[in-house]
């Protein structure tokens, strides 16, 4: 049976007053206008306690408080951190105590590797790839694989094959280098590779049973080093795959062997949001024991500033 046009009767219409409603956005929260001259702190400050901002706050605060009561501040990152330049803000919070430990993937070493070298890294893709030069650097892939291939018969890892090569070899750039400042001031690095996915898996000198071997003990030190995160600080920065399903992974075998994780923090700080860093980052590790936030902004931007935030008392 069609239906006629009918008016809605509104002359009903229960109300209440405005007072009297739970809202989310109130003047209490609202931003304040910068006060020339009172910095970093001020900026904060000035900022709205509210969605996006008042998580900023929240992660400045987790991070303050990790550092001052000696819980652990572990930094995963990927290669496009590396590329927008921001290797100098890390290492400077490496220095002043906000990192305990660092994970990347096979194309974050690659390009610190470049940095520390050369002062330069991200070849040109589209330029390169027709006449097949794409990748082909001779160092980037003989130096490298030939680090890996040595430390790992040794019994290192690959984060630790690249930091020791690194600091042995000082190269020109080594203050520009995440990797050799993790060698000189003993912090701990993990590299985990996906088999196929990194320039150097086309050189000659690869070796498939050093890249295994080194990125799974790297893992199980990576799994080490999450379960000591109880009241402290996982930040993934930048990496869409590889980091959150270790991390998933890691923070797995710590409740297995019944590691507490309560009061973990999790931040993922990426230009956009994806499902695997928001699920295995930000939501399911933290369920019913800590808290987890996505800041989304580019990394040349953001972390510099997460950087100032930290440091300016």
């Amino acid at each position: 049976m069609p239906f006629s046009y009918d008016d809605f009767d509104l002359s009903a219409v229960r109300t209440y007053p405005l007072a009297s409603r739970a809202s989310k956005a109130n003047a209490a929260d609202f931003a304040k206008p910068f006060a020339p001259g009172s910095g970093v702190r001020g900026l904060l400050d000035a900022l709205p306690s509210m969605l996006g901002a008042e998580d900023f706050k929240a992660v400045v605060r987790a991070m303050r408080d990790a550092k001052a009561g000696g819980r652990g501040i572990l930094w995963g990152f990927g290669a496009h951190v590396l590329k927008t330049g921001v290797s100098p803000v890390l290492i400077d919070l490496m220095e002043r105590g906000f990192v305990s430990a660092l994970a990347t993937n096979g194309a974050g070493i690659i390009h610190d590797f470049e940095i520390a070298l050369s002062g330069s890294t991200s070849e040109d893709v589209d330029e390169a790839l027709g006449p097949g030069r794409f990748g082909m650097a001779d160092e980037t892939g003989r130096l490298l694989n030939g680090a890996i291939n040595d430390g790992v018969t040794r019994g290192l890892g690959l984060g630790q094959s690249g930091a020791e090569y690194l600091q042995n070899a000082n190269p020109s750039h080594a203050q520009l280098s995440v990797v050799a400042a993790a060698a000189r001031l003993k912090i701990p690095i993990t590299v985990h590779v996906a088999i196929g996915t990194d320039i150097i898996h086309m050189h000659p000198a690869a070796s498939g049973a050093a890249l295994g071997e080194g990125s799974l003990r790297d893992f199980r030190f990576f799994a080490s080093n999450v379960a000591r995160l109880q009241r402290g600080v996982y930040l993934n920065c930048g990496s869409a795959v590889v980091l959150p399903e270790v991390f998933l992974k890691a923070v797995a075998l710590a409740r297995n062997q019944g590691r507490s994780l309560d009061g973990l923090t999790t931040v993922n700080l990426d230009f956009v949001r994806l499902y695997r860093p928001q699920t295995n980052v930000v939501s399911r590790p933290v369920a019913g024991v800590g808290k987890g936030y996505s800041i989304v902004g580019h990394h040349e931007i953001m972390i510099p500033l997460l950087a100032a935030a930290l440091v300016d008392a």
